[in-house]
């Protein structure tokens, strides 16, 4: 089998463009790796016979940039036209949508090549990839532990080398805990940076797309491709900066912040060895390293219990067995109908959410948790604020734990949750937030740092996560048996 899918992404583009491979020739590559690692279960849906109509396209049309025939992955709760997107969910097993999401939309135009959907969590409710209607996903690393989620196919499938790219979602932690656990640099965008249009909506004050890749530079050159404004989601913005600008500029001077509550007894003491050893590298280079308060950050996870779960329980109400998705046959009545096609439909985590946000938004408990969970997210969104008029970035581990074993916990409602408890604030002030692989435990498994920038300042945490990531230049493949080079 060729290697082409193990070269840097500069390099796979110096060879389409001599001539030296085509499109067509990372494709079947692609699929080569997807049937070599199946048991991994990365996938939900795989479109071998799209991508390799689309490979032939290309290699008729100029070359744009460097992602042109590049084979990508996308979550399966992102629409794709003519192609099955379920979100993990019996409730959707057979839905072909008939357009593509705003962030494919602009993937294509970027001439890179849809392979197919990636498992996940069951409408992106979990973190351990466990809650899919079509089985668990395992981690590349060690194939009895968990990728985490709720991107776990996504960060699956990156890490394996299967592809270099892939997109995924992020609502509490989504895409930077999955990474973290597999090993790859995962970015959740400012929220607005990427249209939302085409995602299976979970919390929609929440939800955010971001790129999923190897190295810190394919994750710049990916959003590159996905942001900007679309008049079709009113939340999004104009973006007119390359995200590329500021890798390899030196980091003297920044001024990083640590939050307390990210040091805690809490985190596993393997991860906190291994941020010590950045700090002190940052420390020498130059940066100054405070440690910092935030109000309110220890009650992240309540508040995402109560805003992201009445959010779910008003976005998933249009599946009603009436307009589309799954429907129970021979119902009673009316009544009956909607009731099974709920109770059958969806899975029992789902299901427990939507249960505990549709009261959290009955009545008067709308007044009494909702609209006083917005406030509390306010005012922590404004201690962040007073953070980054002094420090340039946040720094952090982005897990308490390493990838822990399938089938632990999974009937704890509230570990998937706890699994997320140093990713959920981000989402909550709307930041951007990276992980960046920083080392490996002693038994050779990932861990993570989470890099944290003011709204709209991608570009330096690109900058900070470049220069660690040129000085410890780890070898991430775990295809190969060496975890250092």
């Amino acid at each position: 089998m060729s290697k082409y899918l193990d070269l840097e992404l500069l390099e796979i583009h110096n060879l389409l463009k001599n001539g030296k491979i085509t499109p067509t020739d990372l494709v079947l590559e692609a699929f080569e790796r997807v049937e070599e690692k199946k048991e991994l279960n990365c996938f939900v849906t795989l479109d071998k016979e799209g991508a390799l109509q689309r490979a032939k396209e290309l290699e008729k049309e100029e070359i744009k940039g460097i992602t042109y025939g590049i084979p990508i992955a996308i979550k399966d709760n992102i629409i794709t036209k003519n192609l099955r997107t379920t979100a993990s969910s019996k409730m959707l097993e057979n839905f072909i949508p008939i357009y593509d999401a705003d962030v494919v939309r602009k993937v294509k135009e970027a001439q890179m090549i849809v392979i197919g959907k990636t498992n996940m969590d069951e409408f992106a409710m979990g973190s351990s990839t466990q809650t899919s209607y079509f089985g668990p996903t395992k981690n590349p690393w060690n194939q009895n532990l968990v990728p985490g989620g709720s991107s776990g196919g996504s960060a699956t499938v990156v890490s394996s080398r299967i592809v270099p790219l892939a997109l995924g979602t992020d609502t509490g932690g989504s895409i930077r805990q999955p990474s973290s656990f597999c090993g790859i640099v995962g970015l959740k965008p400012t929220y607005g940076r990427v249209s939302r249009y085409g995602v299976i909506a979970f919390a929609s004050s929440l939800d955010q797309v971001g790129p999923m890749t190897r190295t810190v530079y394919e994750n710049a050159v990916v959003l590159n491709s996905i942001c900007g404004k679309s008049d079709l989601d009113l939340t999004s913005v104009e973006t007119k900066e390359d995200f590329t600008r500021l890798i390899g500029k030196d980091i003297h001077g920044m001024k990083l912040a640590i939050p307390k509550f990210y040091i805690s007894d809490a985190i596993d003491s393997e991860i906190r060895e291994n941020l010590q050893k950045v700090v002190s590298f940052l420390e020498k280079q130059g940066c100054t390293i405070s440690y910092v308060d935030i109000d309110y950050i220890e009650q992240a996870v309540t508040l995402y219990q109560i805003i992201a779960m009445g959010e779910a329980s008003s976005n998933l109400a249009r599946y009603d067995g009436i307009r589309y998705g799954y429907r129970y046959e021979n119902p009673k009545d009316m009544n009956d109908l909607y009731v099974k096609s709920r109770r059958f439909g969806f899975g029992d985590e789902v299901k427990r959410r939507i249960m505990v946000g549709s009261y959290l938004l009955s009545g008067e408990n709308a007044t009494t948790y909702y609209n006083k969970a917005l406030e509390i997210r306010n005012e922590m969104k404004n201690s962040f604020q007073n953070v980054f008029r002094e420090y340039d970035l946040i720094i952090g581990p982005t897990a308490t734990t390493k990838a822990y074993s399938l089938g632990k916990d999974l009937d704890d409602a509230v570990k998937s949750f706890m699994d997320d408890i140093l990713t959920i604030p981000v989402n909550m002030a709307g930041l951007p937030g990276m992980n960046l692989p920083i080392g490996f435990s002693n038994d050779h498994l990932p861990i993570g740092m989470q890099i944290i920038g003011n709204h709209f300042e991608e570009a330096k945490i690109y900058q900070l996560a470049s220069f660690i990531e040129k000085e410890l230049h780890l070898n991430l493949n775990p295809n190969e048996g060496d975890t250092n080079v």
